[in-house]
């Protein structure tokens, strides 16, 4: 086994060193990866522009208490009789330019700018809340391409061990068959298994540089995927490291409906759809609206006869006129227009609440299949400790059967390919129980690192 180790160890020397004169790739950590992701991702940047779209609607409910001020200058012509100012009809042509400004704004309308507001702002928390759950989802799919790199690293390891073990064995039934102590044929039996482990050492290549190629994908890293690998952390004892955040799940629930973005979301819409309401029941108020405004004009006759036009000046001194006023109106009868928005308002009040209940039944739910997947990874990660353990002493067993002549080629590959589907099994529960172990870290408000 010492021969095996310092083999590996001297071929990885041998490769690092030949590529020493090539740039090593960039290592990330899963924490960079969740950072790059969330300041890179397309869906987060478009779920932004949807946050900032409710901060533009929000100052626009906010400016509806501002006057509309409108101005307007009108120029006409007349041609042909028209009444002079004596009561006469003469023919003359005239032009008239006026002028005009005008103001007005609410006083008062039920109420409904101030409620509109309030649900306007309601809207702009649950649009961050939005945001905060796409970048937690974001987190965990990160984390998940992240953890199945790891899991194809150490199966490419497993599978470079089973190479060099066979490897090893040629070697040694190589010597055999020259001492003439076993058939060629055993020889070619032992390096079949060496090319089929070989094949197996491939797939486990190409499986990293796939994981590798998911994973830039989901950071918006496509092009610089060939300078990107990852951090490889100590993991050791998973269990013992990741026990602590085996929790019931009634306890990380009493913690996650209190802080979780989609909970959150939820209520906020519903709160705001109830602001709304009151919107809608504004209609049965009156209103009563403020106005001002300005106008003046300047009057000129030509054509034949003679006219006495005032001067510009002077017409301006004496035309203009000034205005302000209240209206209040009144509702009587709108075709229950306004009754079935309050009735619309109200279903979708109830509405809200069934979505605010699903969300936390949900949230509850996959809070529970995150512990009971925990649990059973656990378990699993545990008995296959044990399975390793069983099937490393059955190989040193067959090896030494083999190596003595007393064992053929297919029970040792038989012995073999248990030992490596025992550490396969082995390193996919520990990878599993460390994925659902973070997932619960994530609902009890602890950030997912390794």
């Amino acid at each position: 086994m010492k021969q095996i180790i310092l083999s590996v160890v001297w071929a990885s020397s041998l490769l690092c060193a030949s590529a020493g004169a090539q740039e090593a790739p960039r290592q990330w950590s899963l924490e960079e990866c969740i950072r790059y992701a969330i300041e890179n991702n397309i869906d987060l940047k478009q779920k932004e522009l949807e946050r900032q779209n409710q901060e533009v609607t929000l100052h626009t409910s906010k400016y509806s208490w501002l006057p509309n001020l409108n101005a307007s200058i009108n120029e006409n012509f007349g041609f042909g009789r028209s009444e002079s100012k004596d009561g006469l009809i003469v023919d003359r042509n005239s032009a008239n330019t006026s002028a005009s400004i005008q103001l007005s704004m609410p006083v008062f309308d039920g109420f409904k700018i101030p409620n509109d507001i309030a649900a306007r702002k309601l809207d702009l928390k649950a649009s961050v809340e939005t945001l905060n759950k796409a970048k937690e989802d974001l987190s965990i799919n990160v984390a998940s391409y992240f953890l199945q790199v790891l899991y194809n690293k150490e199966m490419l390891k497993i599978a470079e061990l089973q190479v060099a073990l066979s490897s090893e064995q040629v070697t040694k039934t190589e010597a055999l068959y020259n001492a003439g102590k076993v058939p060629v044929s055993q020889l070619y039996d032992m390096k079949a298994q060496l090319a089929k482990d070989e094949v197996t050492l491939t797939e486990s290549k190409n499986n990293v540089k796939l994981a590798l190629l998911d994973l830039t994908q989901s950071l918006e890293l496509e092009r610089d995927g060939e300078n990107f690998d990852v951090q490889e952390p100590e993991t050791g004892d998973a269990v013992a490291q990741y026990m602590s955040s085996i929790i019931p799940p009634d306890q990380v629930y009493d913690y996650a409906v209190g802080v979780k973005p989609q909970v959150k979301e939820q209520e906020y819409l519903l709160e705001s759809q109830k602001k709304m309401l009151k919107v809608a029941q504004a209609g049965y108020y009156p209103k009563l609206n403020f106005s001002a405004g300005y106008s003046n004009g300047y009057y000129h006759n030509f054509g034949d006869g003679e006219y006495n036009n005032a001067p510009f000046s002077d017409q301006l001194k004496n035309n203009g006129q000034k205005s302000i006023g209240f209206s209040l109106s009144i509702p009587i009868f709108n075709r229950f227009q306004v009754r079935n928005s309050v009735r619309s308002a109200r279903l979708a009040i109830h509405n809200r609440e069934l979505l605010m209940e699903n969300s936390k039944k949900i949230l509850y739910k996959e809070i529970q299949q995150a512990y009971y997947n925990a649990t059973a990874a656990q378990e699993k990660y545990v008995s296959s400790d044990k399975s390793v353990d069983a099937s490393k002493i059955a190989f040193s067993y067959a090896e030494e059967r083999y190596g003595a002549g007393k064992s053929t080629v297919f029970e040792y590959g038989e012995a073999k390919t248990k030992y490596a589907q025992s550490l396969a099994e082995q390193t996919q529960a520990k990878y599993n129980f460390i994925f659902r172990a973070k997932i619960l870290d994530f609902y009890h408000g602890i950030p997912i690192t390794l």
